[in-house]
């Protein structure tokens, strides 16, 4: 077996685990039989932004080398600017807390735990009786991913794994070789502005919060896996602390608009008369 298959497969088994008992455990029963019932529904409801998502994705798998070569013609290249700006942090972080624990909890988190917050969210929020918040969701990954992307053109900018290697080593790999196969597959080496594990984890994170009410259980535990995230991203020599920030800006951005975007749009729709979702 090829290592991007064992990755996928490790990959799929635990987050899948993961996602069976969260499901559980957090959205109960009894909204899951609901959701199975109203599924078609509730899909047919989300049509539009789903359909949005999934068309940024296939721009940013089909255009990203594409891109990536715009980037090293014309974009501007921000790596000393990074570097003066903040110096040897990230070496710092890794002189001064690195032990193979560590470094096993956070390529954990960095893989596995990303990938079951980014996909928990979703089924969570379209179990909610009105999908107005999933709707929500998806909008803001759409505009995570697009404007991401955007900014990875714009800006050309490696990280300090690269700038650096006498000082950060990339920990992801000398723990888990394997997981350059799959790391590969998404990401360019120079496309670190911004961190989109830091702006993904903390838009989930916010809307963890914001919707406390429903899943009180899920908050804590988005908040201890965004945060994990966040530092993992430093902590495996992958970003830069200014990453890190500029991904948290982007999410709360995005946030943002999703609220815009969906209450705007859910608010036309209510004129033209079909409900509202709020």
């Amino acid at each position: 077996m090829s290592p991007l298959l064992s990755v996928v497969g490790s990959l799929a088994l635990w987050v899948g685990s993961a996602l069976l008992v969260a499901s559980v455990a957090i959205v109960g029963p009894r909204r899951l039989y609901a959701l199975w019932n109203d599924l078609r529904d509730r899909l047919w409801e989300i049509r539009k932004p789903l359909a949005a998502l999934v068309v940024v994705l296939i721009a940013s798998a089909i255009g990203r080398s594409s891109l990536q070569t715009v980037s090293e013609l014309f974009g501007l290249p921000l790596t000393w600017a990074i570097y003066a700006l903040e110096g040897n942090f990230v070496a710092w972080v890794q002189a001064t807390f690195g032990s193979p624990r560590l470094t096993m909890y956070f390529s954990a988190v960095y893989v596995y735990g990303y990938v079951f917050l980014l996909a928990f969210p979703f089924l969570a929020y379209l179990a909610l009786p009105r999908t107005t918040t999933v709707k929500r969701l998806i909008v803001a990954y759409a505009l995570n991913y697009a404007i991401g992307l955007v900014l990875y053109t714009i800006v050309l900018a490696h990280g300090p794994r690269n700038v650096m290697p006498e000082m950060v080593t990339s920990l992801l790999f000398t723990h888990n070789p394997e997981f350059m196969a799959l790391t590969g597959e998404v990401n360019e080496p120079t496309n670190v502005f911004p961190s989109l594990h830091t702006s993904l984890s903390v838009t989930i994170g916010t809307f963890a919060v914001l919707t406390r009410r429903e899943y009180p259980l899920w908050t804590p535990i988005a908040a201890w896996l965004a945060t994990s995230v966040v530092i993992a991203t430093m902590y495996l020599g992958i970003h830069w602390l200014t990453d890190v920030i500029g991904g948290t800006a982007l999410a709360l951005g995005a946030v943002y608009l999703s609220y815009r975007i969906v209450d705007e749009d859910g608010g036309r729709e209510g004129e033209n008369g079909v409900d509202s979702e709020e």
